[in-house]
């Protein structure tokens, strides 16, 4: 079968099974900026609490975030866990947006997505996965975004190597798929949610929507 023809069947097939799911939530772009920097190494449940702290706080805010001291952070991300280094790659980000954006996110997202996704890159802690969250998610650009989950499901279907690197797997994606910001953001979220509930360490795939598949 065709690469492009394998990936939209399997996009197909996992649309079919979990219908849209929304996602990134957020409801500003600076939310979904914090959430792709807090989602690090930790499940989104804990982050949706730290989220929710801070707009109780009303800190989901680039210029308050500026002002606010680390220990104070701190204390309310804490729910997300390695709070204090989280912390640091928070402020690291707001530091990178002011010194470079003015602290305006129109700014920070109305250039080329090559050239953004390289300083994203040399912002500390802020590595691809999470520079490319925030490209496609926060500022709507045409990106796709890779996590374990897509090297354990295209792995398990013979679609990769085991020595593809993080650019390769980006590459097979937005090679052989239009380059639809939708669609990019959707499938994401079905291979997340295909990991979560199928495609475990213990695979389910007796119960897989790709069964069919193999």
């Amino acid at each position: 079968m065709q690469h492009a023809k394998k990936l939209w069947t399997i996009y197909h097939a996992l649309n079919d099974h979990f219908g849209d799911l929304h996602w990134w939530p957020g409801e500003s772009q600076i939310e979904i900026i914090i959430g792709a920097i807090l989602t690090q190494n930790t499940a989104w449940r804990n982050v949706e609490v730290a989220i929710d702290r801070l707009r109780s706080h009303r800190l989901l805010d680039q210029h308050k975030l500026l002002r606010i001291g680390d220990e104070e952070l701190e204390a309310l991300i804490r729910p997300s866990g390695y709070y204090r280094i989280k912390t640091q790659r928070l402020k690291n980000f707001i530091q990178f947006l002011f010194t470079y954006y003015d602290g305006r996110l129109d700014k920070l997202f109305s250039g080329d997505v090559a050239l953004l996704r390289k300083q994203l890159l040399q912002v500390k802690g802020i590595g691809e996965e999470t520079a490319d969250s925030i490209i496609l998610y926060a500022g709507d650009k045409p990106i796709f975004v890779v996590d374990a989950y897509t090297r354990r499901i295209l792995e398990r279907h013979f679609l990769i190597d085991k020595r593809a690197t993080y650019g390769d797997m980006q590459a097979y994606f937005m090679d052989h798929l239009l380059r639809d910001i939708a669609v990019f953001k959707q499938y994401h979220a079905l291979i997340v949610n295909t990991g979560k509930h199928f495609c475990t360490k213990n695979a389910r795939c007796e119960t897989c929507p790709l069964q069919k598949l193999k």
